[in-house]
């Protein structure tokens, strides 16, 4: 079964990636603080964020005030499904415009439970 996901490029104050699944309903939510891998051997931070409702997906625009107050525009949107999911991993097939293929993300051991990696893996 597939399902939405989107990356939002997000101007706050300080530039990052908004990486968006769709799971259980909501818009399971990280922070990436450099643009997302579009090839395998690039890893990166994904921070653990609020969930998003679905509507949210296609928000493109500025907010005003407070926490992410910034300019957001859609850097990615597409379908994906899901291969494998647990507590401290998640591999995965998106299908998007620039995001093609399989990612994995994988949480820190050693980190706080916002912690997680987002990589490319290869086929």
């Amino acid at each position: 079964m597939d399902h939405i996901f989107v990356v939002q490029e997000h101007h706050a104050k300080k530039l990052h990636w908004d990486f968006r699944l769709e799971i259980k309903g909501v818009l399971r939510s990280w922070a990436i603080p450099k643009e997302p891998p579009l090839k395998p051997g690039i890893k990166r931070l994904a921070i653990l964020v609020e969930d998003h409702s679905l509507d949210y997906a296609d928000f493109e625009g500025e907010i005003k005030d407070g926490y992410g107050a910034g300019l957001v525009r859609i850097w990615d949107k597409g379908r994906y499904e899901m291969d494998s999911e647990n507590e401290k991993k998640m591999v995965f097939h998106l299908n998007g415009k620039k995001l093609k293929g399989k990612y994995v993300l994988l949480k820190f051991e050693r980190a706080g439970d916002k912690d997680w990696l987002l990589f490319k893996a290869k086929e």
